[in-house]
């Protein structure tokens, strides 16, 4: 596809999708090379690899177990991470799900139930009336996610992440950030496993020009 696809976040479960033009000149097999580097967390010395995706994004929940996989079978030297992107401000509630469980170390746990419970059970999780009894349904401490998704340090995350996501130009999801340098994603590689397969090879390149 020469467009992006991705689904409007908890509108997913009523909205069919839009459609996003590419803003990316494409600089190799399936990757971008960016104008101005992207922000990276990772220490000195290991290559960055963040992924973009949504909670609402049907192909986001598609490949969240294949990069899952990758990510757990991930060299040294690779630092990996998740970022919920924003398209618009509809997004946040999902967004301060995805932060409040990783502040909490319940993204392992949790983090495929949401996926389902949104798209399959069509709950309404960005709804707090509907999420917070869902939460504590998962064996997380109710009240310590509640403080956590209201959190100055989550909301300050949220922030990060739009600047993140704008650095990289992401223009769907899921999509994949390497080094602060290089961005792919499904539509551009052309399928899961090719982003996978070209995300490998910019770690080596980064890795070899040291």
């Amino acid at each position: 596809m020469k467009r992006r696809e991705f689904a409007l976040g908890a509108s997913a479960l009523v909205m069919p999708g839009l459609l996003v033009l590419p803003a990316h000149a494409q600089s190799g097999p399936g990757y971008a090379t960016l104008k101005a580097r992207a922000p990276v967390d990772a220490p000195a010395g290991q290559v960055e690899v963040v992924e973009f995706f949504s909670y609402g994004c049907s192909h986001c929940k598609n490949f969240e177990p294949i990069f899952s996989a990758w990510k757990k079978a991930a060299p040294q030297g690779v630092a990996v991470r998740s970022v919920h992107v924003a398209f618009q401000s509809s997004f946040e509630p999902l967004q301060r799900i995805y932060f409040a469980l990783e502040a909490m170390n319940q993204v392992d746990k949790v983090h495929a139930k949401v996926f389902d419970a949104l798209q399959v059970q069509r709950k309404r999780l960005d709804k707090p009336e509907v999420l917070f009894p869902w939460i504590a349904e998962q064996g997380v401490d109710r009240a310590k996610f509640e403080a956590t998704y209201k959190s100055f340090g989550v909301a300050s995350k949220v922030r990060r992440a739009v600047q993140l996501q704008e650095a990289y130009q992401v223009e769907g999801t899921p999509a994949l950030g390497v080094a602060g340098r290089y961005y792919t994603d499904g539509s551009m590689a052309g399928g899961f496993e090719r982003m996978i397969q070209i995300t490998n090879n910019l770690i080596a390149q980064e890795r070899k020009a040291g």
